[in-house]
């Protein structure tokens, strides 16, 4: 069965566009890049799940030597062209096909809700990083993923009142999601899994935070504050 990815791609490109959509650009960009410049250069990086590889050409305006794996070749040919000078490979993040201990850095951008067997990518991701190498993620948060139907559910109280709903956190499940002529399937798991995954690889948490807004449209910003809908991790290796 496809995951959607394939018939997806062109649409993905062109929702992100030049600057991302709302949750990269005014959520996850600054806590995700202050992360890594307080790493130090030099750093080589392996982003994991890179799509059309914004987030390789950020890392390499801090100065960041990147190496951008996704399994979506249309998203890879679309890096390739972007950044003609990058290094960009068709790869799943479940079988790394790098040597142990590469990079100083791995970074898993929203793709960990994208990967099918967490339970071999998060090792691979380990098993690359040089020892006091991070792993830096930003994952869509389990409440988000936990929604009724297509990530966040909507419900509505007895006075009319708009909320958020969750159902069944505790079972791991892969659902369709779509917008904006994307259709994919993203993977809920609790956060335990997460962190019991992490943890076993030899991990060690150094940075979590839950990023909220710094900007955009006042009824977007309002949305993305009634629930936490990304967290950020630092994890070191050894």
């Amino acid at each position: 069965m496809t995951d959607g990815w394939d018939e997806s791609a062109q649409a993905w490109i062109a929702s992100q566009g030049d600057e991302g959509d709302f949750g990269r650009r005014y959520v996850l960009d600054g806590p995700m890049t202050a992360r890594v410049a307080a790493l130090g250069t030099p750093l080589r990086a392996l982003d994991v799940g890179c799509g059309e590889g914004r987030f390789c050409r950020i890392l390499q305006g801090l100065g960041v030597a990147t190496v951008g794996v996704d399994p979506t070749v249309a998203l890879i040919e679309r890096a390739r062209a972007l950044d003609p000078g990058g290094d960009y490979r068709v790869g799943r993040a479940e079988a790394l096909d790098v040597a142990d201990g590469e990079f100083d850095l791995v970074v898993s951008y929203l793709s960990l809700i994208d990967i099918p067997d967490i339970r071999a990518a998060i090792p691979e991701m380990a098993r690359v990083l040089k020892p006091g190498g991070t792993l830096l993620i930003a994952n869509s948060t389990s409440f988000n993923t936990a929604g009724l139907g297509e990530g966040l559910g909507k419900s509505y109280d007895v006075s009319g009142r708009f909320r958020y709903a969750i159902d069944a956190y505790l079972e791991e499940r892969a659902y369709w999601t779509a917008w904006k002529g994307i259709r994919i399937i993203n993977h809920h798991r609790p956060l335990e899994t997460y962190m019991s995954l992490l943890l076993g690889a030899g991990l060690t948490l150094t940075w979590f935070a839950e990023p909220a807004p710094t900007g955009g449209n006042p009824a977007t910003v309002d949305r993305y504050r009634r629930a936490p809908w990304f967290h950020v991790m630092a994890w070191r290796k050894g």
